[in-house]
């Protein structure tokens, strides 16, 4: 095995025609869950051998930030996906070497298929119930719907140099998927639940025909009740050395009024502007979002 082929954790198929389903886990080094469940799922396929159409393909994110259990080494590797660094072929950095690498393989494995999917899987450092982010270009809305989970849109609008930005930009369908706190033995089996929800809706996995109906699929659709859907309002962005502490014991989706004292940055008092949603409050050290604010929207599905 080359060094190359190592960036994949695992394919599977089974000779029959269709799309290729690729997911990614650990793009944030201090993130494992994703790889875990990929672990798993793979030593189920491969056990038991279920019919699909297509192909699932596994990969790793920042190799060396998860070996060393960090964010990142020298730059956020879900902030490098942009037009221009990936248009300037440079690898000046460890997280652009990654990127290229991952290029690499999905150009290989999505230039043999009409149709491609992605799955981007991720944690967060407060506790949170799971969510799919979704950027609202092609098809990428509609597909998140077909899962039974809260949904944020505009993320990746917000934030450039998301890996779901540069997927969507190069035509293939997804989200990202946000399992739960970074250390929550939830997020593993969240995220095992939608890699298995993911082959059922790309690959035409009949998930009745395995051994045992999984678990992990169970918990995920118990979230039914949760599919709601929001979009962000307003990002509290953080530069290089500042100081910056939110207050304690804030999860992803609680709610905040106007006046309400949510963090401290560079010594100022940060009050809420907003009757709303925080989401994502900062409680790492690496990283350069404080917290967003996001408002319910109703059910309509986008498509473009």
């Amino acid at each position: 095995m080359n060094q190359k082929d190592k960036r994949v954790i695992g394919t599977y198929e089974t000779g029959n025609e269709g799309p290729l389903l690729l997911v990614s886990a650990g793009i944030h080094g201090n993130e494992p869950s994703g790889v875990i469940a990929l672990q798993k799922v793979f030593t189920k396929l491969e056990e038991e051998k279920p019919e699909i159409s297509g192909k699932i393909i596994g990969v790793y994110g920042n190799k060396a930030a998860l070996a060393k259990k960090v964010r990142y080494i020298d730059e956020d590797l879900n902030r490098t996906w942009t037009e221009k660094n990936v248009n300037s072929k440079k690898t000046d950095t460890s997280e652009k070497d990654e990127m290229f690498d991952i290029i690499e393989i999905v150009k290989k494995n999505t230039s043999a298929v009409d149709t491609s999917y992605f799955l981007d899987c991720h944690t967060t450092s407060s506790d949170s119930l799971p969510y799919i982010s979704v950027q609202e270009v092609g098809n990428n809305d509609a597909w998140a719907h077909r899962f039974p989970v809260y949904i944020i849109r505009g993320f990746s609008d917000i934030v450039s140099g998301c890996i779901d930005h540069y997927l969507s930009r190069i035509g293939i369908t997804g989200f990202v998927f946000e399992g739960g706190q970074h250390e929550s033995k939830d997020a593993i089996a969240y995220h095992e639940g939608m890699i298995w929800l993911a082959l059922k809706h790309a690959c035409n996995l009949d998930l009745e025909n395995l051994t045992t109906y999984p678990k992990a699929v169970l918990k995920v659709e118990r979230q039914k009740e949760h599919q709601k859907t929001f979009e962000i309002v307003h990002r509290h962005s953080l530069e290089d050395g500042d100081k910056f502490e939110m207050e304690g014991g804030y999860e992803n989706f609680q709610a905040i009024k106007k006046g309400e004292f949510l963090a401290t940055h560079n010594g100022k008092r940060i009050l809420s502007s907003w009757d709303s949603f925080i989401f994502m409050p900062l409680y790492q050290v690496q990283g350069n979002d404080g917290f967003f604010v996001v408002d319910e929207v109703d059910e309509k599905i986008s498509s473009s």
